[in-house]
């Protein structure tokens, strides 16, 4: 059997038991280390498990699946995946690539951004699509995630917004010399993300995204414990008027309110608010939301 076990969003105690047994149960065992981390190193997860990892990083799992899914149709073979197994395309592919063999697969669910980030006090069926958010090159800054945020703008949708990483990432001289030397890990910050949104909205002008009348979300560390998860909420430009470590340790997320806003979604992420005065103004001036 091939399970695709999801981690949920901190650390080793996070695993389902469920999840927990398969573990303990399989003959190998990978770590998905690439489309998120954990917020724990993997000798604590090995500790708790009691059993040895073998970190799989985006080559083994998208060039090299033949390796991982050895011998799984006679044996138990897991994939240990950040959040929840269907929150990347890249483990749908595995599960398809294992089907295609014959190998029986089973998937054990958790807690994602997904669904985790109702925690800022936002109704999750009030949200839209989901949009990732890359780092910008000096020759490289894709703005199509701009007409996804507009989509749910003009529905009155919340939008989740998922900053980009680098783990195990080539420069560009690397890659052409073929040279197999990586560069230091990188999480994008919210002070990046909001940098490159207002970048955007300068050049779009299609008043989605303008920095005073925008109310959004800052998010850290989600599902961390007391002092590790932050949330800051304000208008674009107060966010990026905030001093880098307001928003703790990545990863970061990024919540764009939308205008169907329930006066208590303003009322609960207002404790978390730059300025509150600000916050329910532009909620109720801007956003049209009844305030009591």
């Amino acid at each position: 059997m091939f399970y695709v076990v999801g981690l949920g969003l901190c650390d080793e105690k996070d695993i389902t038991v469920r999840g927990l047994e398969v573990v303990k149960g399989s003959a190998r065992v990978y770590l998905e280390a690439y489309t998120s981390i954990l917020m724990v190193q993997k000798e604590r997860l090995e500790a708790f498990y009691g059993k040895e990892l073998i970190l799989a990083d985006r080559d083994m799992v998208e060039t090299e699946s033949d390796e991982i899914l050895r011998n799984a149709d006679t044996e138990d073979i897991s994939l240990l995946v950040v959040g929840d197994p269907f929150g990347a395309t890249t483990h749908t592919d595995i599960i398809l690539r294992a089907r295609s063999l014959g190998i029986p697969t089973r998937v054990i669910h958790n807690a994602s951004i997904m669904n985790a980030i109702g925690a800022c006090g936002l109704q999750l069926y009030n949200f839209g699509q989901t949009v990732s958010l890359v780092f910008f090159t000096e020759t490289w800054k894709p703005d199509s995630f701009y007409d996804r945020v507009k989509e749910n703008v003009d529905l009155g949708l919340h939008t989740l917004i998922l900053l980009d990483i680098k783990v195990k990432e080539q420069s560009e001289e690397n890659l052409a010399r073929g040279r197999k030397i990586y560069e230091p890990p990188r999480y994008m910050s919210i002070t990046q993300a909001v940098s490159q949104l207002a970048e955007v909205e300068e050049s779009r002008r299609g008043g989605t995204l303008t920095p005073d009348k925008t109310l959004a979300i800052a998010m850290s560390r989600v599902g961390g414990e007391e002092g590790q998860q932050r949330i800051v909420s304000g208008t674009l430009a107060e966010l990026l008027a905030q001093p880098p470590e307001v928003f703790g340790e990545p990863l970061h997320s990024l919540v764009i309110l939308g205008r169907r806003l329930h006066h208590l979604e303003v009322e609960y992420a207002e404790t978390y608010a730059v300025d509150k005065e600000i916050w329910r103004r532009v909620a109720k001036d801007v956003y049209g939301c009844v305030l009591e």
